[in-house]
């Protein structure tokens, strides 16, 4: 006897078809599942870049010192050191030739990135909203350091204890991460908001 098969197909191929759909189906995703995913590592994201959560303290921290522009020199170390008394002592050294015999105004500012000629640090660090000034006045920021006087061959230091600047904590307080920046001129302790310190010729982000 002969079969034939009229617009018909075998029953294996019938079986065939829905496994294979199957097996297609479970293995990939949906683009609910992919949305999910994403949302997910946006919000892991997000929340690295919280500099609002208090960060662990430390003991010490330092900024290397480096040249913004390639015409200008600029190198130094700003070391930081939690002391005994609840306070941070800065010890700061900088070496300038071009500057020699000069004074530079010294800030720390609000984000520790140092690109743009220093530009990327934005404004001074000032977490209480105050207005720009000398420091230990009436009103100033808490990254108003001041100037800083360079000998002849361009070298000078600054040495500053005080309760305003943690290693870690609160963002209120925390100095971790900011930049200090260098400035080419002198802060004159009244212009707002930035003292009319001149061009970013330095910058060392605090780690």
């Amino acid at each position: 006897m002969n079969f034939r098969f009229i617009n018909r197909r075998p029953m294996y191929m019938l079986t065939l078809v829905p496994a294979l759909a199957l097996v297609f189906s479970c293995n990939s995703p949906t683009s609910n599942e992919s949305t999910a995913d994403s949302a997910q590592v946006a919000g892991d994201h997000t929340h690295a870049m919280d500099d609002t959560a208090p960060v662990p303290l430390v003991s010490h921290a330092e900024a290397v010192l480096a040249g913004t522009y390639a015409d200008t020199a600029v190198s130094g170390t700003a070391k930081f050191d939690a002391v005994d008394n609840g306070k941070v002592k800065l010890e700061l050294e900088i070496t300038i030739p071009a500057k020699a015999g000069k004074s530079v105004a010294v800030h720390l500012h609000e984000h520790g990135d140092c690109g743009d000629n220093g530009n990327m640090s934005h404004g001074h660090w000032n977490p209480t909203n105050q207005q720009h000034g000398k420091w230990g006045s009436a009103s100033f920021h808490s990254g108003d350091i001041g100037n800083v006087q360079l000998d002849v061959q361009g070298k000078g230091t600054l040495t500053l204890e005080t309760d305003l600047w943690t290693l870690g904590g609160s963002a209120e307080k925390n100095i971790l991460d900011k930049a200090l920046i260098v400035h080419g001129g002198v802060d004159d302790y009244t212009s707002q908001p930035s003292g009319n310190a001149g061009t970013r010729i330095g910058c060392g982000v605090i780690k």
